[in-house]
């Protein structure tokens, strides 16, 4: 699983991002608010661990800003302890609170806990025009028709279809699909998008994936556009 730390305090966030590395979580880290911010905003992240006092932007502003449009399950951490700063970031958004200093072994107890709440309540069926998405059984169906998708095919298609009509960057598929940032001068991502996109739009079938120069890709019917 993916998880974001937003984190000022150096020891602190190392402590959490090696503790966590060693537990098979990949770790992205940013020490201040809108750092963080953007990170939760434009990767996917199964759970953030998000501190209060932060430089630029406090954790409660970046809790309130990503609760706008995101639903990532959120740990809160702060140094102060009454029940009113608990109350207030449970407000805003936070699934959970702990209190500094904390035990690790608590930590990833919660994390658990709180990923696994997600996945409960997280749809399984996705629908895009006349493409059907199964993400159990990790089925693609367009018409009928069952795509013989590779793994990775089938995860940049998922990631298009749960962020649908939303336009995606290299970037933000590289570090989704692949969980590595790429140079920017690799065409991988191309190259997969081609694959898929052979795949999912047989001659005569309306385009779904669409190109948009300069920006990105995205995923979504267009009655108005020819095949």
């Amino acid at each position: 699983m993916k998880i974001l730390i937003v984190e000022d305090e150096a020891k602190t966030a190392g402590y959490l991002t090696r503790g966590l590395g060693e537990q098979g979580y990949t770790v992205d880290h940013a020490d201040n608010g809108p750092d963080g911010l953007h990170l939760a905003l434009t990767c996917d992240y199964d759970a953030i661990v998000l501190d209060v006092m932060l430089p630029k932007m406090d954790g409660m502003q970046v809790l309130r800003s990503l609760r706008a449009s995101r639903d990532t399950p959120v740990i809160v951490l702060t140094a102060r302890d009454p029940i009113e700063d608990r109350l207030a970031g449970l407000g805003a958004g936070a699934d959970d609170y702990l209190v500094k200093p904390f035990s690790f072994l608590e930590l990833l107890a919660r994390l658990h806990a709180i990923t696994r709440r997600g996945r409960n309540h997280e749809t399984t069926q996705m629908q895009v025009g006349d493409l059907h998405l199964d993400l159990i059984t990790r089925r693609a169906i367009r018409r009928g028709r069952r795509l013989n998708l590779t793994a990775k095919e089938f995860a940049l298609l998922a990631l298009l279809a749960r962020r649908r009509s939303q336009i995606l960057s290299k970037t933000v598929i590289s570090e989704a699909v692949w969980d590595i940032n790429f140079d920017t001068s690799t065409n991988v991502v191309e190259v997969a998008v081609k694959r898929l996109r052979a795949k999912l739009e047989e001659p005569g079938e309306p385009k779904l994936l669409h190109t948009v120069r300069g920006m990105g890709y995205v995923l979504e019917p267009r009655e108005d556009e020819a095949p």
